[in-house]
């Protein structure tokens, strides 16, 4: 609760945080829309699931800054002499962290729909669940390096060496089918990936996906599964 009312309290950051997912739609959607093309879809459609992905990557990860914070100022010390286990704050920060960048990416997807992409309500209804378990590893690798870090200016540059690879080598600008050899492996050892593929499986009707949507699934749970267990081991950990 303390995560999302400091979220939606925080105006400027919710209104950029929501503006630049839409701009990168609008951009390269609109913009790129006239020189790439698919058999049946529009760029646009393509990309959608991209940029909500986009959205679940930048949130969740940059709003680990807040252990950073509450270390800082004391806040943190005061949770920790406090009667309760370090993985339940650990579990309450992942959570409400998830929460809000789910509720960015809901954002997403409602411009989406207003801007003319095809979105059926039972492919939305299974594109939440993904957006979740895509979500949960997502905070955790946010609070992984914000246990790690000990200022802001370097929790800054690290989340910026691994948002920006992340993005560019998940597919959500361009189908990975189309790369080379050489360059596929760095695609599929990036989670975020999968998290592309099954959106667009789940959005995008009749899209010859990279992956079976339950091998998707499941590698995306793995990832969580261990991204936790690291999670938690690095802050109970942490003096």
């Amino acid at each position: 609760m303390r995560e999302l009312k400091r979220f939606v309290r925080d105006r400027t950051r919710l209104v950029s945080s929501v503006i630049t997912p839409i701009l990168w739609l609008v951009i390269f959607g609109e913009g790129l829309g006239f020189a790439v093309s698919f058999t049946g879809i529009s760029y646009t459609q393509f990309i959608l699931p991209g940029i909500i992905a986009q959205t679940l990557l930048f949130t969740s990860i940059f709003l680990g800054i807040s252990v950073i914070w509450d270390r800082q100022f004391g806040f943190m010390k005061e949770i920790l002499v406090a009667p309760i286990g370090r993985i339940s704050i650990f579990i309450g920060k992942m959570l409400g962290i998830g929460t809000a960048a789910i509720f960015q990416g809901i954002i997403v997807i409602v411009f989406g729909i207003i801007i003319g992409v095809p979105l059926t309500v039972s492919a939305i209804g299974l594109a939440l669940p993904v957006m979740i378990i895509v979500t949960i590893g997502l905070t955790c690798i946010g609070l992984i390096i914000a246990s790690l870090m000990t200022s802001l200016e370097s929790f800054g540059t690290i989340v910026t060496f691994v948002n920006l690879p992340m993005f560019f080598l998940s597919g959500a600008l361009f189908p990975v089918t189309s790369l080379p050899y050489w360059i596929k492996w760095a695609f599929y050892i990036n989670p975020l990936t999968y998290g592309v593929d099954a959106l667009r499986t789940v959005l995008i009707s009749g899209w010859h996906s990279l992956l079976p949507l339950y091998l998707d699934i499941l590698i995306i749970v793995v990832f969580d599964i261990l991204a936790v267990i690291i999670g938690t081991y690095l802050f109970t950990n942490r003096q």
